[in-house]
């Protein structure tokens, strides 16, 4: 793929140190001519060479690419430490970059259909009807 080999220039708008989350946030405009889009995981990389930090500290999100392509604007947060980074930053995104794992769970409409199922009966029946759908 040629596609990998194509320049790609990043730009950091409204940067923003904020000492109380412990990280610097910005806005980053990312200049891909020739070039569909960049992957969030190569920009982590970019971002880490240019402010001097590694890559496990840096999180990337929300870039929407303008309408002919060409050029993509985002959020980018480059916290102080990997420890911030695991105590601030929200948890979908750490299952994104493999620092955290997904919690499994029942789907929501099955969720929904125990918890009407449990309104039907009283008292200690409640726990025994839950446990009996998991059964089925």
């Amino acid at each position: 793929m040629a596609d990998k080999e194509q320049p790609v220039t990043l730009r950091t708008r409204k940067f923003i140190r904020n000492a109380l989350l412990g990280r610097k946030q910005m806005v980053v405009d990312v200049l891909h001519p020739n070039r569909a889009n960049v992957p969030k995981d190569e920009l982590r990389q970019k971002l880490a060479e240019l402010y001097k930090a590694n890559k496990d500290q840096v999180s990337c999100f929300g870039f929407r690419t303008q309408y002919g392509g060409g050029k993509s604007t985002g959020f980018a947060l480059i916290y102080d430490s990997h420890e911030v980074l695991k105590k601030f930053e929200p948890h979908y995104r750490l299952v994104r970059y493999g620092i955290a794992t997904k919690i499994e769970k029942a789907s929501r409409q099955q969720r929904k259909q125990r918890k009407n199922r449990a309104k039907t009966v009283r008292g200690t029946a409640k726990t025994k009807s839950a446990t009996k759908d998991k059964k089925k």
